[in-house]
């Protein structure tokens, strides 16, 4: 049994898990760990007292999503930032960034990305789908749902609430393959 349990967990890590920590600056924004928990970019201050990046594992579980980087082509279809620190709903009041994240490249072909931030749109009491909706036909109108549902969470405040409990995936995975490791 020890035996079997030994190897096991060497096999496990001959294969590579995704861990966040590990995980180069550049890939880490949008990257699932094998745990299915969220990476997430911060920044620190070096012993040089430079500003510098290092990526982190999140509290905030992905539903069905595992070791997965986000492709390049999701990145960029959907108007995501791999440097940016933390997450906010409030990307979603810019009304360029919801078209490209409700452009059928990114909301059918990203899942990873428009899960979450169908979250954050939840969190904030409005679904994804109906904002993309009200963004095609009056985006102003899309921009006062966000506007109207109160104050926006930030990182630390969301992954303790709705995004980490399980909702509805807004889509399934289609054409979007993870980037290789």
């Amino acid at each position: 049994m020890i035996i079997f349990l030994a190897f096991t967990l060497f096999l496990q890590g001959t294969l590579g898990e995704l861990v966040c920590e590990e995980l180069p600056v550049g890939l880490c924004s949008f990257s699932i760990a094998t745990s299915g928990k969220r990476c997430l970019l911060e920044t620190y201050t070096s012993n040089y007292g430079t500003m510098d990046f290092q990526c982190k594992t999140s509290e905030v579980v992905a539903i069905n999503l595992q070791e997965y980087i986000e492709a390049d082509e999701c990145v960029i279809a959907c108007g995501v930032d791999r440097k940016s620190t933390g997450i906010s709903s409030d990307s979603l009041l810019d009304a360029q960034f919801t078209t490209r994240l409700c452009s059928p490249q990114c909301y059918q072909n990203c899942p990873n990305i428009v899960d979450l931030y169908y979250n954050l749109a939840l969190a904030e009491g409005a679904f994804l789908s109906d904002l993309c909706k009200s963004q095609r036909t009056n985006s102003r109108r899309s921009i006062a749902q966000i506007q109207s549902s109160g104050v926006a969470l930030g990182p630390v405040a969301a992954a303790a609430g709705p995004m980490s409990a399980a909702a509805p995936s807004p889509s399934s995975p289609v054409d979007c393959a993870p980037a290789p490791i």
